[in-house]
């Protein structure tokens, strides 16, 4: 069963909303956070990228920044401009982008379920990003941001979402930098309060789809205070974590895609002819051209598009990871012809989200930046909770999760 609970959330005013929320900490940089902060001392950015507060080149990791964040997020309760619910509640999140419209339901959910695996993972975690996030739920003793969850679809919270979504929204405003139409409701009935509480007891499991570090370094900040309590009883607010949770239908999955900077000292002809060993490759001209199936790949190189097609045997289709597009381009490609083994660490390659389109990819080849680009068909949702339920690991970048989810729309305390 999954357990989650309602929580006093702290908001910005409704009129503030829109000073306030950002984007999260991990899409941008502090040039970035800093820029789009410019002059107004009610962004976010000076709670999750408190850097900006100091001269430029200040290490994120300094710990003079995470004591700023935690002074910048009283200051922002004691000037108004964040404010505590006084009843615990469920929340509705809405995005819709370029049409297609996602609710989310914004819950706590239980540490315990993360170290019991209830809480399914897909991708490794890094202990460094892992301490970095500690530190800051730490120091602020709060969940500034949500993590992002998926869960099996559900007709009865279904029904209960498109009945609030038929009122007025608490929030409802156009994010400046994505375009995108974000959407809050509060859920202030008992009734649906506890029908919420009582459909997600009935799940077995939930699906992190992005904040793998988050939930992380949340369940091990839990740990933390219940070993520092020699009263723990376990239903402390610190014993969750606050999450949005999508119906895992709704969510789209942008495709993931690379660009290399060499072809390991091949030429174009050659690296063709040794494609042609597990691929069908076909010059699809100068035309954009897009992968429109499973083990289909988009190679852009020398001004030209390619379609290359996985010939059978080279992937699995009864192993979770081994069927993966994303598998098959690192051995087939990436490792066996090209000689990047380790996607995490070579400077010889780079990731662009499906969000900046294939016109990205030609630009930054032709540009000579590039050597060659490879698209891939988006991950579905299910293979992710087929591999996160198989207790597999994803290779790395693998997914890409649109829209984003924005901070500051609420936050959990710990207390």
């Amino acid at each position: 069963m999954a357990i989650v609970k309602p929580f006093k959330g702290i908001r910005p005013p409704k009129d503030l909303v829109e000073q306030v929320e950002c984007r999260p900490y991990d899409v941008l940089d502090s040039d970035e956070a800093r820029a789009e902060a410019g002059d107004n001392q009610k962004s976010l950015y000076h709670i999750i990228k408190p850097e900006i507060d100091f001269p430029e080149g200040t290490s994120e990791y300094d710990p003079r920044v995470y004591e700023q964040a935690a002074k910048n997020f009283q200051k922002f309760q004691d000037e108004g401009w964040l404010v505590q619910d006084s009843r615990e509640h469920y929340y509705i999140y809405a995005q819709t982008m370029q049409g297609k419209t996602q609710y989310g339901l914004v819950v706590c959910a239980h540490t315990d379920d993360y170290q019991k695996g209830n809480i399914k993972k897909h991708e490794l975690t890094r202990r460094d990003k892992e301490e970095d996030r500690m530190k800051h739920v730490r120091v602020n003793n709060a969940n500034i941001e949500p993590v992002f969850f998926a869960y099996p679809d559900n007709e009865v919270l279904n029904a209960l979402i498109m009945r609030y979504a038929q009122t007025e929204p608490e929030y409802d405003f156009i994010a400046p930098v994505d375009g995108f139409r974000h959407q809050f409701w509060v859920i202030s009935d008992e009734a649906d309060i506890q029908t919420i509480t009582s459909e997600f007891a009935k799940m077995p499991s939930l699906y992190i789809a992005d904040g793998h570090h988050r939930s992380a370094a949340a369940a091990l900040v839990g740990a933390e205070k219940q070993k520092q309590n020699p009263n723990h009883r376990g239903d402390e607010e610190y014993n969750y974590f606050m999450a949005v949770c999508f119906q895992a239908s709704q969510l789209t999955i942008l495709d993931y895609n690379r660009v290399v900077k060499d072809l390991n000292g091949l030429s174009s002809e050659e690296f063709l002819a040794a494609l042609r060993k597990n691929f069908t490759v076909e010059d699809k001209g100068t035309d954009i051209y897009k992968p429109q199936q499973m083990h289909e790949f988009s190679l852009y190189l020398d001004q030209h598009w390619y379609s290359l097609k996985a010939k059978e045997g080279t992937y699995d289709n009864s192993d979770p990871i081994g069927v993966l597009d994303v598998d098959i381009s690192s051995r087939l490609i990436l490792d066996e012809i090209l000689n990047i083994g380790d996607l995490r660490s070579s400077k010889r390659i780079d990731f662009v989200g499906g969000l900046r389109g294939l016109g990205e990819l030609k630009r930054r080849v032709d540009s000579g930046e590039m050597r060659a680009a490879l698209a891939l068909y988006p991950v579905s949702m299910q293979q992710i909770m087929d591999i996160a339920d198989s207790g597999k690991i994803m290779p790395p970048k693998a997914t890409w999760f649109e829209p984003k989810l924005r901070s500051g729309l609420v936050i959990h305390k710990l207390n």
